[in-house]
């Protein structure tokens, strides 16, 4: 199976269990790994046979600077759910959604949540 990667999208949302980070935000970062058949697009060398990245960077905007969730699970799952519903030629995909910077103790990188979800 062909991949598309759009990596590293950033973006300022109010999404976590502590009240503080729903009225503060912070930010996040997701990164998409969509499968789909890349050949036809190659030949024809034709957006329309293809995904459009910019779609898919709007999409995840809208849903991480969207209604805020209590999880980041539930964040990736609308980031996932809304590809499957809008790109009918994508197979598989898989979301991680990335937290630089909770408001937990410690000395970690970041925190983050990867799914995969596909077509049944």
């Amino acid at each position: 199976m062909d991949k598309i990667k759009v990596n590293n999208m950033e973006f300022y949302g109010y999404h976590g269990v502590f009240k503080e980070e729903n009225k503060l935000g912070q930010r996040f970062r997701v990164n998409a790994l969509l499968e789909l058949d890349l050949s036809q697009s190659a030949q024809s060398d034709n957006v329309e046979d293809s995904i459009n990245y910019a779609d898919v960077y709007q999409l995840c905007k809208e849903i991480v600077e969207g209604e805020p969730c209590n999880l980041v699970e539930a964040v990736a799952e609308k980031i996932a759910s809304g590809m499957l519903e809008q790109f009918e030629k994508l197979q598989q995909c898989t979301i991680e959604v990335v937290k630089p910077d909770p408001p937990i103790p410690g000395h970690y990188n970041s925190v983050a949540i990867e799914i995969t979800r596909g077509r049944d």
